[in-house]
């Protein structure tokens, strides 16, 4: 992994009829924002799921990686028809698409040159300059352009993936988080948490979710930083709100 950085974001491209279907279920997105986010420092902003269509593929590719400083796209790098995420980034970077080397090289060793057949060696080609991500799964490798890291959709083969995209990766610094569960509704804290994320806006993110566990309603505050010195202000605070309050404290947690 390259030299740290202090703010480093990404975006998530989920690309696939299926899951827009709702014949697969995704379960990516979950782990690589988990991953980007505690093992790179990483966040992730933004999560699309579009179809395997060519033009939108090529139009979210153009916008998204001028906003992030990292695209990850599942889902389209096989042997079939409507595996089209390369040849559609290609032509998003005005790159020619064409067999990568190394690839062809890596898939006619694993398959054998008998079996090696036309499906197999599509999953060798790339736009023109892109870097390997190898797979020690099923050997198809997935590859890095420009700033867009391109994956399988398989999640299976995609964890087995994630950790060969480090070295490409600035990183960023960790997002640390506290959780405070109050026995309470949420228009009870509103504007007590309204008020310490003025406070605190620039440093901390302060988020609340109700939950119903066990027969019992409450509220999970969650605060978000990169600094624990300001994390651990913002959760005194919130202790604060809940003794003025007189709610209950269910369960503290942090990671």
């Amino acid at each position: 992994m390259k030299k740290k950085n202090k703010k480093v974001n990404a975006a998530i491209l989920i690309i696939g009829n299926e899951i827009l279907s709702g014949r697969t279920k995704d379960k990516n997105i979950p782990f690589l924002a988990n991953w980007l986010n505690l093992k790179c420092g990483i966040s992730v902003e933004e999560v699309r799921v579009i179809p395997d269509v060519e033009k939108t593929i090529i139009e979210n590719i153009k916008i998204m990686s001028k906003k992030f400083n990292y695209v990850f796209t599942t889902g389209g790098i096989g042997p079939t028809h409507d595996d089209i995420t390369a040849l559609s980034i290609a032509k998003a970077f005005r790159l020619k698409y064409a067999y990568h080397q190394e690839a062809y090289t890596i898939l006619e060793n694993y398959y054998g040159k008998k079996n090696f057949n036309d499906g197999r060696k599509k999953m060798a080609k790339t736009p023109v300059g892109a870097k390997l991500i190898y797979n020690p799964s099923s050997a198809a490798p997935g590859f890095m352009t420009k700033n867009v890291l391109s994956l399988p959709g398989v999640p299976s083969i995609l964890n087995s993936m994630i950790e060969n995209c480090k070295r490409y990766l600035v990183k960023g610094l960790k997002v640390h988080s506290k959780t405070i569960n109050l026995s309470t509704v949420e228009s009870n804290i509103s504007a007590g948490l309204s008020s310490i994320q003025k406070k605190f806006r620039k440093s901390v993110d302060i988020g609340s979710y109700p939950f119903f566990r066990l027969g019992k309603i409450g509220v999970s505050v969650v605060s978000r930083s990169t600094s624990k010195k300001k994390l651990s202000i913002v959760q005194k605070e919130i202790f604060k709100l809940a003794i003025l309050k007189k709610i209950k404290v269910v369960k503290f947690k942090s990671n």
